[in-house]
């Protein structure tokens, strides 16, 4: 009789353990699927509902097409920067985060210049100029794959073309050796 009081008490706490375990992938998931702010705008909704959501701009661009790009960064310490782009009627086109490789990989090298990445990802969390390679290097600090944190690189010529990109570990972030969020 014992064996069966301590058989059933280890089947109910096994019960209890997969119960708390499936609770607890069930909240990870939920969170997982909530929407950041910038998904909740559409295209086609007036640019002072976005204004009213997200507080002023604290970036405003003009965009050769005549529309403005409107910026809320998060930088110098945090990772976002959500950028909504408005028509010359003041309707929205789109809003997006654009600290992402998929937006950073947009840049061309050769061709872009210092306004370009401006317009794109806003002022840098970073500037830092390099007198033997004569090159002067923008910094954005971002999360890649909500997994690392990671800084993108903007290297420009003394002319202000940009030559290259590249990633590298946000020394912000890099305690007790990984470089993954807390």
């Amino acid at each position: 009789m014992t064996s069966r009081r301590s058989n059933s008490s280890r089947s109910a706490f096994g019960r209890a353990c997969h119960a708390r375990v499936a609770l607890l992938g069930a909240a990870v998931f939920a969170l997982g699927a909530c929407a950041q702010p910038w998904e909740a705008f559409h295209a086609g909704e007036p640019e002072s509902a976005v204004v009213a959501r997200m507080g002023q701009p604290r970036e405003v661009y003009e965009l050769p097409d005549g529309s403005r790009r409107l910026m809320w960064p998060t930088q110098p310490m945090g990772e976002v920067t959500v950028a909504a782009d408005i028509d010359p009627t003041g309707k929205v086109i789109r809003v997006r985060q654009v600290l992402q490789p998929n937006e950073f990989y947009r840049a061309e090298p050769d061709k872009w210049t210092k306004n370009d990445v401006l317009i794109n990802f806003g002022r840098p969390e970073e500037t830092t100029y390099f007198p033997v390679m004569k090159r002067e290097v923008w910094s954005y600090r971002y999360l890649e794959d909500n997994v690392w944190y990671l800084l993108f690189n903007f290297y420009f010529d003394d002319t202000g073309v940009l030559r290259s990109t590249q990633k590298s570990p946000d020394p912000l972030h890099l305690q007790g050796g990984d470089n993954k969020p807390m």
